[in-house]
């Protein structure tokens, strides 16, 4: 099992940024890819950024490409999500995931484990 607790949420102004973190316990940290998702009012759970199976490669979505960056440390078993020039269509709760196999990165269904969520409200 691993326990993810994410943080940093909150209320921003639209051009702003934030930086989301993620903890994880429980079973080691370093052998499993970690992603972050997002899902709005009334919309399907849509992925946001991802990093390969091996580590070594970053992956993002469409609509933040540019604007978003994931990182890890795994010295304090907590992976990150700056976000930056932030929009109001960026608002929503923010979960991030922990992928036990080098499965489709960009699905939920290949992810073993989420947090509970954290709320980013992005004001215009």
């Amino acid at each position: 099992q691993v326990q993810l607790v994410e943080s940093g949420g909150g209320l921003v102004q639209a051009g702003g940024s934030l930086r989301l973190s993620c903890v994880a316990s429980g079973r080691t940290f370093s052998t499993y890819a970690m992603g972050w998702f997002r899902q709005a009012p009334g919309k399907e759970r849509e992925f946001v950024a991802a990093f390969s199976w091996s580590g070594l490669s970053t992956m993002y979505g469409d609509s933040v490409k540019g604007r978003f960056a994931i990182s890890r440390d795994n010295t304090k078993n907590t992976v990150y999500l700056q976000m930056n020039i932030l929009k109001p269509e960026d608002t929503a709760v923010y979960y991030c995931a922990a992928r036990g196999a080098p499965d489709t990165y960009y699905s939920p269904l290949s992810y073993n484990f989420w947090g509970q969520g954290t709320q980013v409200t992005v004001s215009s």
